[in-house]
């Protein structure tokens, strides 16, 4: 019986092709074949591309404006981000894969790292079961998608890789049961700098070491490696080598900060509409701090005109304001950001960004007030309002209730000029069926 059957771990990495191409193809087939991109927010910059987009030569991050000679020539076309769409359909892509293992841990929108070793009764041939995988989410959420296999986290991440730019693999790739002396060639002809956790300036260094392939860096020791670099490094040396450092994540950890900031649609130079754009920004902050149940001890608000212009003065600034006591309630949150906002704001400049980090994070339901405060009481009355709050708007739709100082009529809101219909996830944007 094989190491992997005796229940070794072997886990499996999940990537959806071209993702938010590919979502927008879901509802749109008259996409499929043709150059597309998806835009950033404010319609800014490419940040996913089509096969076919990739082919006339446009590059992630490339901005929009530097690609309108490519819509006129070879009709590229560019939509706007619609992350509602790309979110749902990454929920259901994990749905998909949860029939095929209970163990999964999304890692990003369009990775997931499926656990396997415990369905090897059931699938002992893994190159079948990650065909199966790539067909049902094809079949069920019209998804296409590549699989990869590895004894680590690590190694299934570079199997998919893999998988990927290998068609003769059909998508899918298994390295736990590839013969090793062709996978240490099929690994030397891989850039080390694609290996996950290692960065640019890490290649760089190990490129100055006579390390430039994955196999090279496989077959270091992870002690040398460990001293020229870090203990991180001597765990993904060891990934490569097949030992298993890194398990599932069965729940995220919570964050250490939570910043929430765009640029916007248009110049912004009041004080007011800075403020509302400020507020509306704290809100969705001040929602996630919640719901990974937390509380922060300080609010950092920034403010920033756009240093891609030389017509207009240019001002950046930031400040951080201290809460009297840790707390998740959205006014309280808006109340210090404000605050910060108005001793840093200056009359006279156009704005192209605001926005705000929240920081002292810390578990909810530890907070202590001082001896004569009334802290512990005012506590629960904001979790009740919160809990409301929070509750309104995920029945009725985000916004629904918010508060007053976000303001209404938001000129300042990012374009998305180009956004398709959130098809699966607003009553009012439902696709529409015609019988002749």
């Amino acid at each position: 019986m094989s190491a992997s059957l005796a229940g070794a771990p072997v886990f499996a990495l999940q990537d959806g092709n071209n993702f938010y191409v590919s979502c927008e193809r879901v509802f749109n087939p008259r996409l499929e074949n043709k150059p597309v991109c998806v835009l950033s927010s404010n319609d800014g910059c490419a940040i996913a591309r089509s096969s076919e987009c990739k082919a006339l030569g446009v590059k992630m991050g490339d901005p929009l404006f530097q690609l309108q000679d490519l819509v006129r020539r070879h009709g590229l076309i560019c939509l706007s981000s619609n992350f509602a769409l790309y979110g749902d359909l990454s929920a259901r892509v994990l749905e998909v894969l949860s029939q095929f293992s209970p163990d999964i841990e999304p890692y990003s929108i369009d990775e997931n790292f499926v656990r396997v070793e415990r369905m090897r009764l059931l699938w002992p041939d893994l190159t079948q079961m990650g065909q199966a995988m790539v067909a049902r989410v094809k079949q069920w959420v019209n998804i296409p998608t590549c699989v990869g296999f590895g004894t680590s986290k690590t190694m299934a991440k570079l199997s998919n890789h893999v998988a990927k730019k290998n068609p003769q693999f059909g998508g899918v790739f298994d390295s736990t049961s590839y013969p090793a002396k062709e996978l240490g060639a099929l690994l030397a002809t891989i850039s080390v700098g694609e290996v996950w956790g290692v960065g640019r300036r890490i290649a760089e260094k190990l490129n100055a070491m006579g390390i430039h392939t994955v196999q090279d860096l496989r077959q270091s020791s992870p002690k040398f490696i460990r001293s020229h670099f870090s203990v991180v490094m001597e765990r993904t040396v060891a990934e490569l080598q097949g030992i298993s450092c890194l398990d599932l994540e069965d729940v995220a950890p919570p964050k250490q900060q939570i910043i929430s900031s765009k640029s916007f649609g248009t110049m912004v130079s009041t004080q007011e509409e800075l403020g509302e754009a400020l507020t509306s920004y704290v809100t969705r902050a001040a929602e996630k701090l919640r719901a990974q149940r937390s509380v922060c001890g300080a609010v950092h608000v920034f403010v920033m005109t756009n240093r891609y212009t030389t017509r207009d003065p240019q001002y950046c600034n930031g400040i951080t304001i201290p809460l009297p006591n840790p707390s998740a309630d959205t006014m309280a949150l808006a109340g210090a950001a404000l605050a910060g906002l108005k001793a840093i704001y200056r009359k006279g400049y156009a704005f192209k960004k605001t926005g705000v980090m929240l920081l002292d994070l810390s578990p909810a339901g530890i907070v202590q007030g001082s001896w004569f405060d009334q802290v512990e009481v005012q506590s629960r009355q904001s979790d009740v309002v919160m809990a409301a709050l929070d509750s309104l708007n995920a029945r009725f739709g985000r916004d629904t209730v918010t508060v007053a100082a976000a303001g209404t009529q938001k000129r300042w809101v990012a374009r998305a000029e180009n956004r398709t219909q959130r098809f699966t996830t607003r009553w009012t944007e439902l696709p529409k069926a015609y019988a002749k």
